[in-house]
C-alpha cells in the first residue's frame, strides 16, 4: 500500500502540468471515452423489459463495470510497477482521471466569454459544462452555473478521483471514474433510465460522500477570513440540496464568496426548484474570477495533504 500516497502527489503534479494534451485526445480519445462506450452498450444490451428486470440490469452493469475497473488497473499497476521507475507511467496514467487543469480552463472560459463576448458568449462558454438551458440564463444566471460547475466538479472531478487513487491505486481511481461516468450517462430519473440507472446513482452518491465534505472544508480553509461564513453556510444549507453530495461544496463555495447558488434552474424546458445554497447575492463574471481564485488555493492546500501523506508513507 506504500505506493499509493506518493502516488498520488505525482499525479496531480503531472496533471497540473500536462493536462491531457488534445493531440493525444484526437488519437486515443479518453479514458471516460472508453468506459462510455462500455456503459452504451451494456444501456442497449440489459435496460429493456419491465421495471424490475431493468433494476436488475442496472445491478449487473455497475457490477460489470467496478469489476472491469478493478481489475483492468490491478493488472495495470502490477505490469508497471515490475518495469524499472514504473511509478512514473503509473502516475502519468493516473493523472489523465484527475481534472484540475482542464476544470480551471473551461470554467475561466466562461470569465472570459462574458468579459469579452458579453451574455451571448458567457451563454456560450457555459454550455459547455453545464446541462442547464443557456438561452435561459442572463449575466448573472451564467455566472452562477459556472461557479457551481466549479464547486460541483472541484469534488467530483478532482478530488473524489484523487481520494479513491490514495485509497486504491490505479484500479480504485478506475472503479471512481467507471461509477461517476455511469451516473452522468444513466442515472436520471427519465423514462428509459429511472428503474436501470438508479443502482448507478445510489453507489455514485456512496463513492462521493467523503471527497463532498474533504471538498467543502478545504474551500472553508481556503476562504481565510471569510472561513466561518462558508462553515456557517455548510452547515446551515448544504444538507437541504437535492443531492447528498452536491450541497457541500456548492454552499462552502457561496459562504466563501458572499454568493446565493443553486436555485430554482431549468433543464431541457424544465424547472428544478432547489434550496439555495448561501444567503448573499446575485453572482458576476468577477466572482467567478474570484472562485477560480478560491479554487487555486484550495488545490493548494489538496496538494499539501498529499505531500503528507506522501512523506509519511
Amino acid at each position: 500500500m506504500e505506493i499509493f500516497p506518493p502516488l498520488l502527489i505525482c499525479a496531480l503534479i503531472l496533471e497540473a502540468l500536462l493536462g491531457y494534451p488534445d493531440a493525444v485526445f484526437r488519437v486515443i480519445r479518453h479514458p471516460v471515452v472508453w468506459i462510455g462506450t462500455v456503459i452504451a452498450a451494456l444501456d442497449r444490451m440489459l435496460n429493456r423489459g419491465p421495471g424490475w428486470l431493468r433494476r436488475l440490469g442496472g445491478v449487473v452493469t455497475v457490477i460489470i463495470l467496478v469489476g472491469g475497473a478493478v481489475g483492468t488497473g490491478a493488472a495495470l499497476q502490477v505490469w508497471l510497477l515490475s518495469l524499472p521507475l514504473g511509478w512514473l507511467p503509473l502516475a502519468l496514467l493516473a493523472s489523465t482521471l484527475l481534472a484540475q487543469r482542464s476544470l480551471y480552463r473551461f470554467v475561466n472560459a466562461v470569465s472570459v466569454g462574458l468579459n469579452e463576448g458579453g451574455l451571448a458568449g458567457g451563454r456560450a462558454a457555459v454550455a459547455h459544462i453545464v446541462g442547464r438551458d443557456p438561452e435561459s440564463l442572463d449575466d448573472a444566471g451564467v455566472a452562477r452555473a459556472a461557479i457551481e460547475s466549479l464547486a460541483e466538479n472541484f469534488s467530483d472531478g478532482v478530488t473524489a478521483p484523487a481520494f479513491w487513487l490514495a485509497v486504491g491505486g490505479l484500479p480504485g481511481i478506475l472503479a471512481y471514474k467507471a461509477i461517476n461516468t455511469a451516473d452522468s450517462m444513466i442515472g436520471h430519473r427519465t423514462p428509459r433510465h429511472e428503474a436501470f440507472g438508479s443502482a448507478a446513482a445510489r453507489v455514485d452518491d456512496l463513492v462521493n460522500l467523503p471527497a463532498s465534505r474533504l471538498t467543502a472544508l478545504l474551500l472553508a480553509l481556503a476562504a481565510g477570513r471569510r472561513a466561518g461564513a462558508a462553515l456557517r453556510a455548510v452547515w446551515r444549507d448544504a444538507g437541504k440540496h437535492r443531492s447528498p453530495n452536491a450541497g457541500w461544496p456548492e454552499a462552502a463555495m457561496a459562504g466563501a464568496l458572499g454568493l446565493r447558488l443553486a436555485g430554482p434552474r431549468r433543464y431541457a424546458g424544465q424547472v428544478v426548484d432547489d434550496h439555495w445554497m448561501g444567503d448573499g447575492r446575485p453572482a458576476t463574471a468577477a466572482d467567478i474570477e474570484a472562485g477560480l481564485g478560491l479554487y487555486r488555493r484550495s488545490l493548494a492546500l489538496l496538494w499539501l495533504l498529499a505531500a503528507f501523506w506522501a512523506l509519511q508513507a
